[in-house]
């Protein structure tokens, strides 16, 4: 079974002076290496007269695309420091890059390592992680009396109503954690009594709030 995985969900940045320099945090999902070069030369884009931009990313679900930068900084003061950061945090799909601008004093390799590693997670605690599931859709058919039945069954399971369509019966199309499928089928025949149609879709990966 697919393993689920934890993600920045939304674009975040937070901000912090260190000794007079200004460290600048972004986070943000990503789902490529591409979209992870793209996101860090936005950045660049924005902190044109920044001294460095410093960067890491793991751009897949299997955690195994692993990406950093000193961006000139002393070797391993970083680059590293920040992807620690998300390796510990068990995050997958994102990425952060940390902006400095130089404000006259020097931090010493020790310094650098705890400000960029402290910088990312401070941004990675007030950001929007959410993880990534496995769902299996399924639509569900039912006669018109049965409208609520159905709403106050998925309201208490790990499901997500993705669309009502009302025509001579009424079709929710519901998104349910794939492993909960066969408890999610079993419980809604038996809270229906059986008048109601079921028929699985597609599976994919779904954002859920911790």
């Amino acid at each position: 079974m697919e393993k689920a995985v934890r993600t920045v969900f939304a674009p975040y940045e937070s901000e912090k002076i260190i000794e007079k320099s200004r460290f600048i945090t972004y986070a943000a999902h990503v789902e490529t290496e591409e979209q992870a070069r793209a996101f860090v030369a936005d950045i660049r884009k924005k902190h044109t007269l920044a001294t460095h931009v410093c960067y890491a990313f793991i751009a897949d679900k299997a955690g195994n695309l692993q990406r950093f930068s000193d961006d000139g900084e002393p070797q391993g003061t970083a680059g590293v420091p920040m992807l620690e950061v998300l390796k510990n945090k068990k995050l997958c799909e994102t990425a952060v890059a940390v902006v400095r601008y130089f404000g006259g004093v020097k931090l010493g390799a020790g310094g650098l390592v705890r400000a960029y590693s402290s910088c990312v997670a401070e941004c990675l605690d007030g950001a929007d992680i959410r993880t990534l599931e496995v769902c299996v859709e399924y639509e569900i058919s039912v006669d018109y009396t049965g409208i609520d039945g159905v709403q106050k069954y998925a309201s208490s399971q790990e499901c997500s109503i993705l669309s009502t369509d009302y025509n001579e019966k009424v079709r929710f199309l519901v998104a349910v954690k794939k492993m909960a499928e066969e408890e999610f089928l079993q419980g809604l025949v038996d809270y229906m009594q059986g008048k109601v149609q079921t028929a699985r879709g597609e599976e994919y990966y779904a954002p859920f709030k911790e």
